[in-house]
């Protein structure tokens, strides 16, 4: 009788090793995807301010140098087309 209780015992033992072992696995991967989305959210902020930056100058340069307009082409005229 008491190696059956032992049995069950080392049974109960494993599963909730077990059970432990996903737990730590699952928490582990929560917090790589946390970090990986934390980082890829500040990524983003930096990249939309370097652009915000970069066309706020680009117009700042347009206005300080308009840009001539452009001169329309002569219509040119078909040879033999009358």
């Amino acid at each position: 009788m008491a190696e059956f209780n032992q049995s069950i015992t080392e049974k109960a033992e494993a599963r909730f090793m077990e059970k432990q072992k996903k737990t730590a696995e699952r928490n582990q991967a929560t917090a790589e995807y946390v970090s990986e989305a934390k980082a890829r959210t500040i990524k983003t902020q930096k990249l939309r301010a370097l652009r915000m930056a970069k066309e706020e100058a680009d117009r700042a340069a347009e206005a300080l140098n308009p840009v001539a307009p452009k001169k329309k082409r002569a219509a040119v005229k078909k040879a033999g087309a009358a």
